[in-house]
């Protein structure tokens, strides 16, 4: 009988953010991230004036909500619907009607780089090649629908290669630079998140980037979808995305 292959799937967002939290190398990619709570939310948004508040667990940012506090008040965003509050209360009682009892996380709110006016971030693919070795096998970009406040394909967001996005902001030597930091923050999570959960055999890593550059880990996927990659021009890299996968059972 042939032996059943398979990759191990990690769902809470809190387990692997603790897990990258304890490498030194990629502390500083992460940003602080804490169970939400009425004095956690708060204590964030009077510090950063920008969260997003996430579902421990879940998928295509269903649940996300971009949450504000401004010199007017509060706010929030989510889907396409905005609202606005005169007071923190007020605010979180409206939020707690929509999380309910469900567990949920306060993370740092990135002011995303834009392209053609939407913003975006990048998805960062890792997965064991057929030497077993971790190997990143793809970037790509993930351009917001008009009027949402999540990236994903999956709630209408716009798949672009990372050149593309990057172009306007930085010169192409610049551009392949980022592109081998996010390689080495890609295989350095990989690795960390196997050593905990062995039976990972892929990683697909959502970044955020500042109005510097600098990178930011949103989250950490361990089922993340190989498809988006046959958007790109170069079919080499959905091929090997394709081919590995293949290899260890999900496709």
């Amino acid at each position: 009988m042939k032996k059943r292959k398979f990759t191990r799937h990690v769902t809470s967002k809190w387990a692997k953010t603790r897990v990258l939290l304890k490498c030194g190398t990629l502390r500083s990619y992460i940003p602080e991230t804490r169970k939400m709570s009425r004095q956690t939310l708060q204590e964030m948004l009077q510090h950063y004036g920008m969260v997003y508040v996430k579902p421990n667990s879940g998928t295509y940012g269903n649940g996300v909500i971009k949450v504000e506090q401004g010199a007017s008040g509060y706010g929030f965003h989510a889907g396409t619907k905005v609202r606005s509050f005169d007071g923190y209360d007020e605010l979180y009682e409206a939020l707690g009607r929509r999380i309910k009892s469900r567990f949920y996380l306060v993370q740092k709110g990135i002011h995303l780089l834009k392209y053609k006016e939407r913003k975006f971030d990048l998805r960062v693919m890792v997965q064991k090649n057929l030497s077993g070795r971790w190997e990143c096998t793809g970037m790509i970009g993930r351009v917001a629908a008009p009027g949402k406040a999540v990236t994903n394909v999956h709630n209408g967001g716009k798949l672009v290669s990372v050149e593309q996005l990057l172009s306007g902001h930085a010169s192409s030597a610049r551009v392949k630079s980022l592109q081998r930091r996010l390689r080495r923050i890609g295989l350095t999570a990989a690795k960390k998140l196997h050593a905990k959960y062995p039976g990972i055999k892929e990683v697909g890593l959502d970044v955020a980037l500042d109005s510097g550059l600098h990178p930011w880990i949103l989250e950490a996927n361990t089922r993340p979808d190989p498809f988006i990659f046959r958007k790109l021009k170069d079919r080499r890299i959905f091929s090997r995305i394709y081919r590995y996968a293949k290899a260890y059972g999900r496709v």
